[in-house]
């Protein structure tokens, strides 16, 4: 029992921070231009079959079925394209950025349904159309005791480079868009609704967002390094199905990036 508690833990409160953990490794990204990391470049990327460079797939042990990703031509410009039928798991980039220098985040994204039974405070209904997570490092110097001896606990667990807390940023089914929600799993894992509903369905929304201001709204602290990014799409929960597309996801340091 304490075994599937723990699987159950992984699968939902983990997720959020594990798409860096299943990588063994981090890359520092470093700048093409004074004002912008371009951290998934899709649109430069081949559909042949492969999935888009530095990015890799995120599954979980007791969820047999997975979310289709695949780099798609759309409306002129190569995506990712995502579809879920009862299944769940994600993309993932591991990465290192100071939220200081680049403190926000701009991406593409287009649904083409929301979820019945999506419901964000219930495990029940922890599915998205669409989300995209944002993972940080734990720095010592700033975390408190206790923190930190959590935080060494959870390294037991489930590995070293487990992240120390995420924020989602999530298309919701039936959620009020502009709230922030804990994760029902974990509030380690804070959740930002940007979209809900299907006003905006099967078509291209432009995003952005301050993850400086995010985390600290969230945390009540000050971020440390940012350590991954990872798009998911989900709908194992809730047993229904979903069609999900991501464009280009940029850091900036503030500056518009354009379309």
């Amino acid at each position: 029992m304490q075994r599937e508690l723990h699987s159950d833990y992984i699968k939902r409160g983990i997720a959020a921070l594990l798409p860096v953990c299943l990588l063994i490794w981090s890359e520092l990204i470093h700048a093409q231009s004074p004002g912008y990391l371009e951290i998934g470049k899709f649109s430069a990327s081949k559909t042949d079959g492969n999935l888009p460079d530095g990015w890799k797939p995120l599954t979980f042990s007791r969820i047999k079925r997975h979310t289709d990703y695949s780099l798609v031509a759309v409306d002129g410009a190569v995506v990712v394209k995502a579809v879920s039928d009862q299944s769940a798991s994600g993309l993932t980039r591991a990465i290192s950025i100071d939220p200081a220098q680049y403190p926000v985040i701009q991406w593409q994204w287009k649904v083409d349904n929301i979820l019945q039974k999506g419901n964000p405070t219930s495990k029940d209904g922890d599915d998205y159309p669409a989300r995209i997570y944002i993972t940080f490092a734990l720095d010592p110097d700033r975390a408190g005791q206790l923190e930190r001896l959590k935080h060494k606990a959870a390294r037991l667990i489930y590995g070293q480079d487990i992240p120390y807390r995420a924020i989602s940023y999530i298309w919701g089914s039936n959620s009020r868009p502009g709230s922030m929600i804990a994760n029902p799993y974990t509030d380690r894992v804070m959740m930002f609704v940007i979209e809900a509903g299907d006003e905006k369905l099967q078509q291209w929304v432009t995003e952005k967002r301050n993850i400086l201001e995010d985390y600290k709204k969230a945390f009540g602290e000050e971020p440390a390094v940012i350590s991954g990014v990872a798009i998911m799409t989900d709908t194992d929960n809730t047993r229904e199905s979903a069609i999900a597309w991501y464009g280009d996801i940029v850091f900036t340091n503030g500056q518009a990036v354009s379309d």
